[in-house]
């Protein structure tokens, strides 16, 4: 982006993106007055950060004392803390419009990709132009930067990672009058100029790891990348003519991919540290369950839920319910029983359960046995056709859950504002998806889109072995999508293949 800034000034602050970005601002603001999204996850996040910002202490509040926590990461948490110190505390909506300036600079940054990978002399800068257009007037990115929870940030590092990486590994448009000085655009040793792209690459990795912990994808999805620019060199024919020199090739590969891994992995050292001097356990991210020390992740009702969640709607109905709340037979799909004996299992399993909301050890191990039954019965199904249906779920669904929409919406009873929200919403989503799926196929931009690629496969991959699927899981990937969707404003002329 900062190259974008510097040799495109007259093209970033032209007329059309000056204009586009008053249009993001005016979206981002009317949902942040209308619906702003303060939800239990929000509170937490805000309850961790009162008392870090005033007790020095990361702990949430339970029964009026202080419990130090592991269960959630310290990066959003620093950030609400950075804004209650100068704004006081609960100043969501201070918290909201500090969101919207960094989903603006996403807009910015997806813009930067396109162009690197799209623009040429016959195009200029019309893909740019098109994916930040794409990225300021997507509904999905404005509604979460109007939400008190970690998507917007996360999305923005990640957006910022990937277009550095793009920048290291020589990525460039064809418009560019000079190359960046990239590990892979020269034969010689790694420069010092590289060295800082790819350094705080893997610190916008770092940081959006701290926020979330799937943010540790993109780490592996880039040294994947590496990996195989390393299998390409060494693959490369003796009599190529670039080939003069792979062993300095090799070498700068490996410098760059400890840089990444050393920025990344460095800002969750203190965290770590942190939690086996106060937890004596080892703990880099955060556990698998969002669980505290001393609370049970309920591995046997977890397992359970796995051999048959497909969809969003049973997470509000069942997953979200336990424990603490009823849950109902009514509300599990078919394909939750393989017999009457199983139905009449479960049955007796959510009697008990009901009876007083918690979820004992003894029941656990209950709905542990059951999930074992079941898996025996169809393991395809456990291991192949439900994780894809999730993966297929959190892609494809309408992306309502910030708003008071019936999540079944296609049962058509919902007040009838909600119900043209949820399926223009739904039209919207397919329409961004496809597009970015049709851009794919029509790019030719083969180095950097495999980087992308990668990253969108590998998160989509993990997502389908969660038990809960929910939309807002597949936002990271958003700014992937809209930069494949400006594929379709590139020139014919060839692009670079660096």
């Amino acid at each position: 982006m900062l190259e974008l800034v510097r040799n495109k000034s007259r093209f970033f602050f032209s007329t059309f993106f000056l204009s586009a970005s008053v249009a993001a601002l005016a979206l981002r603001v009317f949902l942040l007055l209308r619906f702003p999204g303060v939800v239990d996850d929000s509170r937490l996040y805000a309850d961790i950060a009162r008392n870090w910002l005033h007790h020095g202490v990361y702990a949430v509040t339970d029964s009026g004392r202080l419990a130090p926590t592991l269960s959630r990461l310290p990066g959003y948490p620093a950030f609400l803390a950075a804004i209650f110190a100068l704004f006081g505390d609960d100043h969501y909506r201070a918290v909201l419009l500090v969101q919207t300036l960094f989903d603006l600079a996403t807009c910015f940054l997806i813009a930067d990709m396109a162009r690197r990978l799209f623009s040429t002399r016959g195009s200029g800068e019309r893909p740019a132009q098109a994916a930040f257009l794409l990225a300021a007037l997507c509904p999905f990115l404005a509604n979460y930067a109007a939400a008190a929870l970690t998507e917007t940030l996360a999305i923005f590092f990640a957006a910022l990672a990937l277009d550095l990486a793009l920048h290291g590994f020589g990525v460039r448009s064809a418009t560019d009058e000079a190359a960046p000085c990239a590990v892979l655009a020269r034969d010689s040793r790694l420069g010092t100029r590289d060295s800082w792209t790819w350094l705080c690459c893997g610190l916008a990795v770092g940081a959006g790891t701290l926020l979330r912990p799937d943010g540790g994808i993109l780490l592996a999805a880039i040294g994947a990348y590496f990996c195989l620019r390393m299998v390409r060199v060494l693959r490369r024919p003796s009599g190529a003519s670039d080939s003069r020199r792979p062993g300095s090739k090799l070498r700068s590969l490996i410098v760059a991919g400890c840089l990444v891994a050393l920025g990344a992995l460095a800002p969750l050292v203190p965290w770590t540290l942190r939690n086996l001097h106060t937890f004596h356990r080892f703990e880099p991210l955060a556990p698998r369950y969002a669980n505290d020390s001393g609370e049970s992740p309920m591995p046997g009702f977890n397992r359970w839920v796995k051999t048959w969640m497909a969809e969003y709607v049973s997470v509000e109905d069942i997953y979200w319910n336990v424990p603490g709340g009823d849950i109902s037979l009514n509300s599990l799909p078919r394909r939750a029983f393989d017999s009457a004996r199983q139905k009449q299992l479960t049955s007796n399993l959510f009697a008990d359960y009901n009876r007083d909301h918690d979820m004992t050890p003894e029941l656990d191990a209950r709905f542990l046995s059951l999930a074992a039954d079941r898996i025996h019965n169809a393991p395809l199904r456990y291991y192949v056709w439900l994780p894809a249906l999730r993966i297929a779920d959190m892609w494809l669904r309408p992306r309502i859950d910030l708003f008071p929409s019936d999540p079944r919406w296609w049962q058509f009873n919902d007040d009838r504002l909600w119900l043209t929200v949820s399926l223009a919403f739904g039209v919207i989503n397919l329409a961004y998806v496809a597009l970015g799926i049709a851009g794919l196929v029509r790019s030719r931009a083969l180095s950097g889109i495999g980087l992308l690629l990668l990253f969108v496969a590998l998160r989509s991959l993990f997502l389908g072995t969660i038990e809960n699927p929910e939309p807002r899981y597949t936002l990271e990937c958003y700014p992937v999508i809209i930069v494949w969707a400006a594929a379709w404003f590139q020139g014919s002329a060839s692009l670079p293949n660096n």
